[in-house]
């Protein structure tokens, strides 16, 4: 069952991709995550977009810009080298994160008109080689990040077709390289491998089958659909780097409702951080931890006017707009009760 999915969304995914420019690797991880660790889904996806630049490549081989393919790809494969080795040192989760902050950017560009394909400031050619460093690094990092790059494809003054062609030329020798060095560091199990030619097989059916889709499509709409992929991609990045980055530092949010109070607590490593409450005159604070050892002078000096050092078992400063005041709960007969100090140390009235 999961092995159909997969394939039916990668057909879908590597049609959408075309139309688009580009986005199926990103759009695909989520599926892979179900059936493969994280560091073997850049291999996967490698090898099926591999399989798509091909096909790309021999249906669209006369409108390949090879200007731009000369300064382009002598720089990615170097970088896309490097990228794959950091992989094996860094965790990716964080790249990703960024990368889809970066692409969430376009959002606002979607409720305004599209600019007229021509009408854009031109991107001198000379940048070319930065363009292809930067595509080659991020890529080996995750496998498939294309699509961040329509915009630049977009200022080169490129038809549709172009796009196409030249994207599958820069990228052909990039997801080569990428398999070659996966294999190498041992990021590529043969699970990865079966998944990848799960992912190539539909990838090859797809090209075939998005040829007349694209002789159809205007080239405003080519643009408008290569935005709306580099949003959704920002999204996908977004929420899986997101979810990947809170696991790894045990980050989680609670709602906690005590009879009429309510309060969003934070947590890091596994402990409470900090607490989002509302008080009585309807504003928001933050309720966050704080060491005796870290508070303001005064506040430490007027604890002692407050409990015994080993009756005290929580401080916690208190901020908010134009508020800022400290809790301190300790034991008295048996019950925890909270004191409130001032900055200056004095008792806070409540």
């Amino acid at each position: 069952m999961i092995v159909a999915l997969i394939f039916i969304a990668a057909f879908l995914a590597f049609v959408a991709s075309a139309v688009a420019g580009g986005g199926a690797g990103l759009v695909l991880v989520p599926l892979l995550r179900l059936i493969l660790p994280v560091a073997a889904i850049p291999g996967a996806l490698s090898i099926g977009t591999a399989a798509s630049s091909i096909s790309r490549l021999y249906l669209f081989r006369d409108r390949i810009r090879w200007d731009v393919v000369r300064r382009f790809v002598p720089t990615a494969l170097p970088a896309a080298g490097l990228g794959a080795w950091l992989l094996t040192r860094i965790e990716p989760a964080y790249v990703e994160f960024l990368l889809g902050c970066f692409l969430l950017l376009n959002l606002p560009a979607l409720f305004r008109r599209a600019p007229e394909p021509g009408t854009e400031t031109p991107l001198p050619l000379a940048r070319l080689p930065w363009l292809g460093a930067a595509a080659g690094l991020l890529s080996g990092f995750t496998g498939a990040v294309g699509v961040i790059f329509n915009r630049a494809y977009y200022r080169l003054g490129m038809s549709k077709d172009e796009i196409v062609a030249t994207r599958a030329t820069n990228e052909v020798l990039l997801h080569l390289l990428k398999i070659a060095l996966y294999a190498a560091f041992g990021l590529l199990p043969t699970s990865a491998m079966v998944a990848g030619a799960l992912v190539a097989g539909a990838a090859i059916l797809a090209a075939f089958a998005t040829r007349p889709i694209l002789a159809m499509l205007h080239e405003g709409l080519f643009r408008r659909a290569g935005l709306l992929a580099m949003v959704a991609s920002g999204v996908t990045m977004f929420s899986l780097s997101g979810s990947q980055i809170m696991a790894i530092h045990q980050a989680w949010v609670d709602y906690v409702a005590r009879g009429d109070e309510a309060e969003m607590q934070l947590y890091l490593a596994g402990a409470r951080h900090a607490t989002i409450e509302r008080e009585d005159d309807g504003s928001f604070v933050i309720e966050r931890r704080v060491a005796v050892a870290d508070l303001p002078r005064p506040v430490a000096a007027a604890l002692p006017t407050v409990a015994r050092p080993e009756a005290i078992t929580l401080v916690e400063e208190v901020r908010g707009f134009g508020v800022r005041y400290y809790e301190v709960y300790h034991r008295r007969g048996g019950a925890i009760v909270k004191t409130e100090l001032a900055p200056e140390g004095t008792r806070r009235e409540t």
